[in-house]
């Protein structure tokens, strides 16, 4: 097994940094599928460095080449001006970035800090979503080839869900072949998404630093941007509502859109973001197989996701009611 040091100086010298200049290593906390350290230089300079797991660590179709669609994000947050880590090197087994300030959003900020926080992402993410991409789909290519179309691109991802889903014996509330024939009843309204732009996926309160270093709190950097792929900007509001409802977000709302976003709500919108609600609740369920998640956080997935995949599924046909559309 390598050395967590020797092989933190391996990456920095292959990134063209002086590798004797590592002064502190840390593990950091909270993911669950990367190895992910910090590291500080003599000089102060701090460094995040991801290591994937072996290839043959058990995964969903999707999780393969993470970092790739990773370094992707960043190199694009940097165009859209948004903070973000900055993307320092990249080989196929490490990523390493640069530390941004603060601390994980939590519940310690004042109801004013949260919503005046909540509207500055609303800003950030309308920028994030004018860079655009040459394809649909993930970069990393773990489900194939950009697509030229987002009904293509997206239809391939919940497939592969499911097929993970079918594979690992995963627990779901309805059977797959039944979540893929709603699903595939809205497939229709993913036609009026015409441009590739880019989507984090992840923007949870855990991928969002919140620095309060100088005094103001404002967002320190949008991080864990592995699950990026170019499609729907709609398709970012179900993880930044996690579990919840963005249309309740006026905060957010309101930054969004004063910053460019579009934030439209009808029918085909509305069975859009049922479909995105139906990919990430899949995978939230599916992925407990592989990652060999414990009694506690599996009853937690089956009580809290397992409800929220049912009612995105309720409300397509709700929406469609006898007129589907293939």
């Amino acid at each position: 097994m390598v050395d967590s040091w020797e092989r933190a100086r391996r990456v920095l010298e292959r990134a063209g940094l002086n590798p004797g200049g590592l002064a502190h290593l840390r593990p950091l906390t909270g993911g669950t599928y990367n190895t992910v350290e910090e590291l500080r230089l003599t000089d102060g300079t701090r460094y995040v460095l991801k290591i994937p797991p072996a290839a043959a660590v058990p995964g969903l179709r999707h999780e393969r080449r993470l970092l790739v669609s990773e370094a992707e994000f960043y190199r694009s947050a940097a165009r859209a001006g948004v903070p973000a880590p900055r993307l320092v090197s990249l080989g196929d087994d490490f990523l390493l970035m640069t530390a941004c300030p603060g601390d994980t959003w939590d519940d310690s900020l004042t109801a004013p800090e949260q919503t005046a926080l909540r509207t500055e992402l609303g800003r950030r993410t309308a920028r994030l979503h004018r860079v655009t991409g040459p394809g649909f789909g993930y970069p990393s290519g773990a489900l194939g080839p950009l697509a030229p179309d987002w009904r293509t691109a997206f239809t391939a991802m919940v497939d592969a869900v499911l097929d993970d889903a079918r594979r690992y014996g995963a627990w779901l509330p309805l059977p797959p072949d039944a979540v893929a024939r709603t699903a595939r009843s809205a497939y229709g309204a993913l036609d009026e998404v015409t441009v590739p732009c880019l989507v984090h996926f992840d923007l949870w309160r855990g991928n969002i630093l919140v620095d309060r270093s100088d005094g103001e709190t404002r967002i320190g950097g949008l991080i864990d941007g592995e699950r990026m792929f170019w499609g729907d900007p709609l398709a970012e509001f179900v993880s930044l509502a996690l579990l919840g409802d963005i249309k309740e977000d006026e905060a957010f709302l309101s930054g969004y859109r004063e910053s460019g976003g579009r934030a439209d709500f009808d029918t085909p919108a509305r069975l859009r973001l049922a479909l995105y609600r139906t990919y990430l609740y899949l995978i939230m369920l599916t992925e407990t197989v592989p990652r060999e998640t414990g009694e506690d956080q599996m009853r937690w997935v089956r009580q809290a996701v397992a409800p929220e995949l049912l009612a995105a599924l309720d409300e397509i046909e709700e929406l469609l009611g006898d007129n589907h559309t293939a």
